[in-house]
């Protein structure tokens, strides 16, 4: 992925669950810094993907400890201004099933510019290093012998229908770190660095139909977790909060809730 022109970050010093309120804002910056590609400005130049969206025009995320906003290089000096200071004197807010008490106002000072179009809400989970998930399928990562055959099969053969289908086109689809629990010759789920960035990485998984509902979600993101190449970085765990699939696995791994984020288009 290209991470340049990201700005400066600063290596958390908090370790996973327990963690203390001083803490909490290193970490959420850490995340909010692999997400996004940042102008030398301090704005969201584009999201941290291959695909480069735009991202949206605000996003706070909230922790016990505080606020973070970041704002996107189209949105203008003068709303920036406003925006940045309403977020600067609301309280803590870390309760995703709620909504921060800024929200109407925020909306309406983007909506100078144009009209809001969409208001999400997330949750952000501390991922610990090394987690361990029992199942009974084979998990083989990018980093290993097995995994490596089993991707440059895939080149050779192509793409099965399943993976086609869920929008796995090949194997640059497969965004390292990756790993992927394999029924047999068949692929059951997949875990991948969604965002990856300086300091902190967030996982995207996906588990394939005919395979939901068994844990297999949860197999591969401990496996993930244990990645050589994510040793010196800070994981994260990021969902929606109406995705209930994924909050599933939030459970299954026990894993411990960092914060909220809203983003605003």
């Amino acid at each position: 992925m290209d991470r340049d022109q990201q700005g400066p970050a600063r290596r958390p010093k908090a370790e996973g669950v327990g963690l203390r309120a001083v803490d909490e804002l290193a970490l959420l910056a850490t995340d909010l810094d692999a997400l996004f590609v940042m102008s030398v400005s301090g704005r969201i130049a584009r999201v941290n993907s291959r695909d480069g969206e735009p991202g949206p025009r605000v996003v706070l995320a909230g922790c016990r400890s505080g606020n973070l906003v970041r704002l996107r290089h189209d949105v203008g000096e003068p709303t920036a201004r406003d925006i940045t200071a309403l977020v600067r004197s609301e309280p803590p807010w870390s309760d995703p099933a709620s909504r921060p008490g800024c929200l109407p106002t925020l909306a309406s000072l983007l909506s100078r510019e144009a009209p809001v179009v969409t208001v999400s809400r997330g949750i952000i989970y501390v991922l610990p290093r090394s987690l361990r998930y029992p199942t009974e399928l084979s998990i083989v990562s990018g980093e290993e012998a097995a995994g490596r055959r089993w991707l440059e099969r895939l080149a050779r053969e192509g793409a099965p229908q399943a993976l086609r289908d869920a929008g796995f086109k090949g194997v640059g689809d497969f965004w390292a770190p990756w790993c992927v629990a394999l029924d047999g010759e068949e692929v059951a789920a997949t875990a991948f660095a969604a965002r990856l960035g300086t300091f902190g990485a967030e996982v995207g998984v996906y588990t394939f139909q005919g395979f939901r509902g068994r844990g297999f979600a949860a197999a591969v993101t401990a496996r993930w977790s244990s990645l050589a190449e994510l040793a010196d970085r800070r994981l994260f765990y990021g969902t929606q909060t109406t995705n209930r699939s994924s909050q599933r696995v939030v459970e299954r791994l026990g894993l411990a809730r960092l914060g909220a984020s809203l983003s605003v288009t």
